[in-house]
């Protein structure tokens, strides 16, 4: 995610697109590993279509993220406002309801996603440490 970091926001979309897609996949790949470890399926076309709808899902949803969060920056006046990410959040919460087919799951995983996309972009933009002992 370096790159990605590293990239002006609202500038070039499609790079910015490819990166959370990629990561969306390989979160849906993980993710999906998981699922087949906990839950098996009886077959392996089963076990294929599972992992296949959960990467794609989660690809999808890097991919609504990344185009929806650039061209909001590209949009409105402020380029690194922290709202554009809860934008693309949100827009990625709305699509996973309308692929649940739950108006209440879309609109949990608007707020969710949205508030977590907006504190991440708080936190790069301040210097927050995710990982490591606390600076005291």
């Amino acid at each position: 995610m370096g790159d990605y970091w590293d990239i002006p926001e609202g500038t070039d979309c499609g790079r910015k697109t490819w990166l959370t897609t990629r990561l969306g996949a390989i979160l849906g790949l993980v993710g999906s590993a998981y699922r087949l470890t906990l839950f098996p399926s009886e077959t392996a076309l089963g076990a294929f279509q599972r992992a296949t709808t959960g990467t794609v899902t989660m690809a999808t949803l890097g991919a609504v993220f990344g185009v929806t969060t650039c061209l909001s920056a590209q949009l409105r006046d402020d380029p690194e406002d922290p709202k554009n990410y809860f934008i693309g959040g949100c827009a990625s919460g709305a699509v996973w309801g309308a692929r649940a087919h739950s108006f209440a799951t879309g609109t949990a995983a608007c707020v969710g996603l949205g508030s977590a996309a907006f504190l991440a972009k708080i936190g790069k933009k301040e210097g927050w440490r995710w990982l490591g002992p606390p600076e005291l």
